[in-house]
């Protein structure tokens, strides 16, 4: 017995850890069929033409800008998609120009390549677009001095332009077909999210349906408000879709305090009726059912009814008023105005300069390597530091591993490939079935992304440089020496970095519930402003779980540590739904909370705050406030003790 034990414990230890196993365990998602048939047609196009023209670089060339392209399609609003395929281009062609410049200048090429590091860097903490033509400035750039492009220099920039540019023409197509249809699904997906968050009303699974919610809420503003609605005109489709849009807030409010405090809010009837308001939405309905609720019990349940009761009136509502139409919610500003504000945090940002400085470290040292050391168009290496190191895309030290593994996977595929395929006119139907496995593998987790784009860069490269089966081998060795610099120059030698990520941002949202809880309760204050603060916090919240999730894939002590503070952001998280609920009881009949015990949670939540920032392990403080049983403060003060009350790791507790 004693043997079976010692056996299974060693296999226990033997085994592969959590993180290694979640980044190899495929994603549960759909192919998207589309965009696998817009793959394999978007690259292998502009090789075909390059193929009948006799210029098969060019086509190369053409098929690598069309790559950018796929990989950059993530949107599904075709204006977004305007954006986050058209606009990195343009950086793009900037990188491999400058690339094409310094090809074969040795130190000169090291020091633009780490500048131009430093400015990809920094400018990827602005937004999703910006971080994309970040990435493809730096990773063009290094294409450009790493393998031969035709001349002159204006060339090769403006051959991946135009491959991006076709992907982007093949995206354009089903517009006149589908023009609204991924706004108006999304706006109808956040109804559904709602009607199961107040199924989960008063239930362990509300906190999960309430971090749905906040997404679907973040997606569906980001889609609406990507350009001003008052522009389209009395009778525009947008203009219903952000009124409909806009009378969930008041119901999401309203779940709160339901999840605390209802009892006929929590009859399946409500989450029912919420439901076919989604299906209203998504089929353009305008014949308003008679809604039979249940009858209100209380303050809660009977900001519930009002809220749904307002929302299907504004659902089907045939012709909305674009300027009654309250977009207190995030309306954007002016082109202008958001230039200086993104040039600003650029410039004036710590994490921007911090991760500026960790990617140009790494890419420099990845150039000084290839400088010193002969070895033949090693540019693989910097290419791999520029995939790993995306701040936005995951945890340093899971994507080296996961990007390692990958490549290893997809130099199977290359090693066939190169070694069984002639190049020629075989190369097309090649690159229309693995690029159709890019949009296909990428659904299912970054290791699979990488062993699908692996052999079309090495198919691409071999076109360029004619080195057939040779480059498999020196490949391979070049990405583990670019995940080896990204571990130790980008990971390892910024301890610190996981408390910047994690734990000034959340300190920052607990400051913003301090200002909230304050607002919230104040007679004076504006009720639009309270709403943007309930938004920004719950969108700051939800950044801040991505990072820990993050950091919970990497290893001791950042996963330690990230561990041990899950619980004070699910506390925070808590908070604010309690302020909120406290909000609409209020609104609804119950009696408002003396200024004196508003005063008391505020300076505890900023007392909170910056402990959060001078510590990097959490310490016990108990507190005591003082407080009616009854009042409506009650829960939002238990909540503010247990997150105050989170004890230190370091203590065993």
């Amino acid at each position: 017995m004693r043997h079976v034990l010692t056996m299974e414990t060693r296999a226990g230890r033997l085994s592969p850890p959590e993180w290694l196993l979640n980044g190899l365990r495929p994603q549960s998602a759909p192919v998207p069929w589309a965009a696998v048939a817009r793959a394999g047609v978007a690259l292998a196009t502009p090789l075909a033409v390059g193929l009948a023209m006799g210029k098969p670089t060019y086509g190369a060339l053409a098929s690598m800008g069309a790559l950018s392209g796929v990989i950059g399609d993530t949107a599904s609003a075709y204006r977004m998609r305007i954006f986050n395929i058209a606009v990195p281009q343009l950086f793009g062609a900037v990188g491999v120009t400058l690339g094409t410049l310094v090809y074969g200048q040795g130190w000169l090429a090291v020091a633009v390549l780490t500048l131009v590091a430093l400015v990809s860097g920094m400018i990827s903490s602005i937004g999703a677009v910006a971080s994309v033509s970040g990435l493809l400035l730096l990773l063009n750039a290094v294409v450009g001095s790493g393998l031969p492009m035709p001349r002159p220099w204006w060339v090769a920039p403006l051959l991946l332009t135009v491959g991006g540019l076709f992907v982007l023409l093949l995206t354009l197509l089903g517009w006149p077909l589908r023009r609204r249809l991924p706004e108006r699904a999304a706006v109808a997906d956040t109804y559904r999210s709602v009607a199961d968050l107040l199924a989960a009303a008063g239930t362990a699974e509300y906190a999960e349906r309430r971090q749905a919610v906040t997404d679907s809420l973040n997606t569906s503003y980001d889609l609406l408000l990507a350009r001003r609605a008052r522009a389209h005109g009395r009778s525009s489709p947008m203009v219903r879709l952000l009124a409909q849009l806009n009378v969930l807030v008041p119901l999401v409010e309203a779940a709160a305090a339901a999840h605390l405090h209802g009892r006929a809010s929590r009859q399946p009837e409500i989450a029912e009726a919420v439901r076919d308001l989604g299906d209203a939405v998504a089929e353009r309905r305008n014949d308003p059912p008679e809604l039979i609720l249940p009858e209100p019990q209380g303050p809660a349940d009977r900001a519930v009814e009002a809220a749904l009761r307002h929302a299907a009136t504004v659902v089907h509502e045939s012709d909305p008023d674009p300027y009654n139409v309250d977009d207190r919610l995030g309306r954007p500003a002016a082109l202008r105005i958001r230039f200086r504000r993104a040039a600003r945090s650029v410039l004036l940002s710590e994490p921007s300069w911090r991760y500026g400085l960790r990617l140009a470290l790494c890419i420099g040292l990845a150039q000084s390597l290839v400088a010193l050391v002969p070895v033949t168009r090693s540019y693989w290496v910097a290419l791999t530091i520029t995939f790993v190191m995306k701040p936005d895309f995951g945890s340093v030290f899971s994507r080296a591993v996961m990007r390692a593994l990958g490549t290893a996977a997809g130099l199977v595929v290359a090693a066939a490939v190169l070694s069984e395929v002639p190049r020629g006119w075989w190369d097309v139907p090649v690159i229309v079935v693995l690029a159709a496995l890019i949009p296909a593998f990428s659904a299912k987790g970054y290791a699979f992304q990488t062993a699908a784009i692996t052999p079309v860069i090495l198919l691409f490269s071999d076109i360029l440089n004619h080195q057939g089966f040779g480059l498999v081998v020196p490949r391979l060795v070049d990405s583990l020496i670019g995940c080896a610099i990204a571990l130790v120059a980008g990971y390892l030698l910024w301890p610190e970095s996981w408390h910047t990520r994690v734990g000034d941002r959340l300190a920052d949202a607990v400051d913003e519930t301090a200002r909230y809880v304050a607002g919230a309760f104040d007679a004076a204050g504006d009720r639009a402003e309270r709403l943007r603060q309930r938004r920004r916090i719950y969108r700051d919240l939800s950044t801040v779980r991505s990072e820990f999730q993050r950091a919970l894939t990497e290893p001791p002590p950042a996963g330690t540590r990230a561990a041990a503070w899950w619980p004070l952001v699910v506390a925070v998280e808590r908070i604010v739904d309690a302020t909120t609920a406290a909000r609409v009881r209020v609104d609804h009949g119950a009696s408002p909370p003396p200024p004196a015990e508003v005063t008391d949670v505020e300076r505890e939540l900023r007392g909170l705050a910056e402990g959060i920032r001078s510590s990097v392990v959490l310490v016990e403080v108990r507190t005591e406030l003082k407080g009616g049983e009854d009042g409506v403060l009650a829960p939002l003060r238990q909540e503010v003790m247990a997150a105050r009350a989170i004890a230190s790791p370091a203590r065993g507790t």
